[in-house]
This record gives C-alpha cells, structure tokens and sequence, in this order.
C-alpha cells in the first residue's frame, strides 16, 4: 500500500502504530511552529500541540478520507486555536475584504550561500518572524498555513470555514503588511 498521508492515517486506524509514528514525524515540525507562531507562547503551543494529537488518536476509528490529511490535522489545529482564543476572551479572527498585491513567492530573495548572505537571511527571517506575530489572527492564521504547511487556498478555507475568496483575501492582506513593512512603509 502506498505511504500517502491518508493511507497512513487508514492504516493507523486499523491499528498500525508504525503508521502513526511516519505521520507523526512528517507533521509534527509543521503543526508546532504553526501553533506557536499563532499564539507566540512555547508552553501554550506545546499544551495545544499535544491535545491536537490526542484527539487525532481518540478519531482514528471514526477517520473516513474526505480530504487530504494536512486539511483534516490542521482543521484540528484550527478547532484547537478557536477554542483558545475563546478562552481568552481575544475574540475569533474575523473577515478581511479583498485587496490586489503580488505573489507569496516574490517575498523571498534567492541568493548565493555565502556566510553574508547567511547571516542576512538569518536576521531578514528574525525581522519577517517579529511582523508574521503582528498580523492580525485571521491574516496570520492564513498566513502560516500557507507558508508552513504549503496548504492551497480551498485547503486553508476548508481548513478556517470560510470561502475560498475570503482565505484569499486574508493571504493578500497578510502578504501585502508584510511587504510593506519590509520595505519600512508602515
């Protein structure tokens, strides 16, 4: 049987703990930075990074593939933050309208490796990490979905339960901040 993600999870459900374990290890970098760069707290990603699992496993019997398995965990992910932020009396990230910017992949600078550059990349990733935590939840949630799990949009809409064109516009917005703040316009 192929190792697809949703094969994995089909086969854990069935009692394959190895499955588990490769799924495990190809998510767990992803789903972590996604939930701290969410909530910008070690212990509380940690905390949210944990029960996230637990439910996966408390489900794995009732997992029917309907979507791919990135859509399916992060949507956990997602339920999971919805339930913080309710918590903590921040409110739920709302609806940003529309606006034309350009391309996610124009943020990056393709270099040459050298112990320069390196160190630019290294303090240009530090800079676009303190901007990514200033984004508002919604623009920010889109954001590392996107950038961290490499999910497309009808996946991060799915993911978020908004329209394909309300994720879009929240990538847009979030992309369009960042550049500018980049470039030292705000």
């Amino acid at each position: 049987m192929e190792k697809t993600d949703e094969n994995l999870m089909l086969r854990y459900a069935d009692g394959d703990t190895k499955a588990f374990e490769i799924l495990y290890t190809r998510h767990k970098g992803g789903l972590y930075r996604y939930l701290y760069r969410q909530c910008r707290n070690a212990a509380i990603a940690e905390e949210l990074f944990q029960d996230i699992w637990m439910n996966l496993i408390r489900a794995r019997a009732r997992y029917t593939v309907q979507a791919k398995f990135t859509t399916y965990l992060y949507r956990l992910a997602h339920n999971k933050l919805i339930d913080h932020y309710r918590k903590q009396n921040k409110g739920i990230p709302v609806s940003f309208d529309d606006e034309d910017c350009p391309d996610l992949d124009a943020i990056a600078d393709q270099r040459a490796e050298n112990p320069a550059v390196l160190y630019d990349k290294h303090q240009q990733r530090e800079q676009l990490d303190s901007l990514v935590a200033l984004l508002p939840e919604a623009q920010r949630e889109a954001f590392l979905l996107r950038e961290e799990s490499g999910l497309k949009l009808e996946e991060i809409a799915n993911i978020t339960g908004v329209n394909v064109e309300t994720a879009k516009s929240r990538l847009r917005y979030a992309v369009s901040k960042l550049k500018a703040a980049l470039r030292g316009d705000l």
